[in-house]
């Protein structure tokens, strides 16, 4: 499995066979150009959104070219893609700030990813038992907007992924007041720097947990 990182929340993943799928897709420019990521161009299979109320997380206009848009709670199977969805919300409020979000599973070439979306909180034991056995794990860590570095290190802990991404964090061309990913990485061991892609094989995940942070754009 490959996966290239575009920006934020937004990651293309495609499997041996050549099915393709993308998370979180941005609008490039929005909130008055505070999302500088490019803009996406990739014809994919599936799209997963975690929720539709911000545009850094959702365009709706590239939909448009892809009738697999997986949203909400649930599990299905979408172009070969097994993907199950859990119920979360964007606060710690129950969503009465920001809304809803839903962390995504998903399985490619035989590697679980879980993609938690714009999660802001802590999971329950009903939660944790819901996304079961991880592979890779992209978690938010920037905070003011979602979970902040102390918190996704504990979601982190008790999922216990082989590997973990760090997402959602300040950057060279993203003007949102978050932490840099430096925070998250303080003290931590176990740290891999790639560009903007990764490839994996399930036979060749590592041990113990390692870190990737995708270089491209980092302050």
């Amino acid at each position: 499995m490959k996966i290239t990182w575009l920006g934020h929340d937004a990651f293309l993943f495609e499997g041996s066979a050549g099915i393709k799928l993308l998370t979180d897709p941005y609008v490039s420019g929005s909130y008055d150009g505070s999302v500088g990521y490019e803009e996406i161009k990739e014809v994919v299979d599936v799209v997963t959104t975690s929720h539709e109320q911000h545009p850094d997380h959702f365009d709706k206009t590239h939909f448009g070219k892809h009738p697999n848009l997986v949203r909400g709670a649930g599990e299905r199977t979408v172009a070969g893609i097994p993907v199950k969805g859990i119920s979360t919300y964007h606060d710690k409020s129950n969503g009465s700030e920001r809304g809803t979000n839903t962390i995504f599973i998903f399985e490619i070439d035989g590697i679980r990813v879980c993609h938690c979306g714009d999660l802001g909180h802590l999971l329950s034991g009903q939660q944790y038992a819901e996304i079961g056995p991880v592979d890779v794990l992209m978690i938010p860590v920037g905070g003011y907007f979602t979970i902040d570095h102390k918190e996704a290190w504990e979601i982190t802990k008790k999922i216990a992924p082989k590997i973990i991404i760090p997402v959602h964090y300040k950057t060279d061309v993203l003007g949102f007041p978050l932490d840099t990913v430096d925070v998250f990485l303080k003290g931590k061991k176990n740290t891999t720097m790639v560009e903007d892609v990764l490839e994996l094989e399930k036979e060749q995940l590592p041990e113990p947990t390692q870190i990737v942070v995708f270089q491209k754009h980092r302050l």
